[in-house]
């Protein structure tokens, strides 16, 4: 039986302070712009008057915690680091006990969450490393640091599931993690590019249909 997604099918843009009734400061506020605004206008779009506007904080508030647009860009990286890995935690796919199911499943929760606005569910990551990883190698390296975290995260499932039904193949778990982002990061585009998820969504059902072949998962499989 395939694990049903929570109600709440995607990240949100506050922080955890606020959600728990505690006022969020003017750093705070910033930061959940930095998340709205560079995935709805892109990284180079924003200007620091975009941010500050969104927040409700003025100038002052914004150079008195950040030094530049650039400074607040790999601070929110991190931010969305941290409440995007709480997400995917809370995530119903680690509730299988089999490896190989939760690998699936959390395959099964990347297309569950394009839901909403094109803003709503691309990556903020991917959305700033396109852009600056030239220009900007703190933000190459911020978003470098995010996105093999959370890799990182699920290379352990599939390397528990490789254990069990391909011990003899020669691939990496940890390859094949990065492999899922790059689907994952390639489908934002498509969706971007089409204005609509139907292609990210195709793209990411066949990266479940490559995982299971590489896994000996058959379509009869109970498992």
């Amino acid at each position: 039986m395939p694990v049903k997604a929570p109600a709440k099918t995607k990240p949100s843009a506050k922080v955890s302070k606020a959600s728990a009734g505690t006022k969020p400061s003017a750093k705070d506020k910033l930061l959940d712009a930095a998340v709205h605004v560079v995935r709805q206008k892109g990284y180079a779009a924003t200007s620091v008057d975009d941010l500050c506007k969104a927040a409700g904080v003025t100038k002052g508030a914004f150079f008195h915690h950040f030094e530049s647009k650039e400074d607040l860009a790999v601070a929110a990286a991190k931010h969305w680091n941290e409440f995007t890995s709480e997400f995917f935690r809370q995530a119903p796919y680690h509730a299988h006990k089999d490896p190989l199911d939760r690998v699936l499943g959390y395959v099964d929760f990347r297309r569950q969450i394009l839901r909403g606005e094109l803003a709503d569910f691309t990556c903020l990551l991917g959305t700033m490393v396109q852009e600056a990883y030239e220009t900007s190698p703190k933000i190459r390296k911020a978003c470098d640091a995010s996105i093999s975290s959370h890799a990182a995260n699920v290379a352990k499932d599939i390397a528990a599931a490789k254990e069990l039904y391909a011990s003899e193949a020669t691939w990496d778990p940890e390859e094949l993690a990065l492999f899922t982002q790059v689907v994952v990061q390639g489908a934002f585009i498509l969706a971007k590019a089409k204005n609509g998820p139907a292609a990210a969504d195709a793209s990411i059902q066949h990266l479940k249909r490559y995982i299971e072949f590489l896994l000996n998962k058959t379509q009869g499989d109970a498992r």
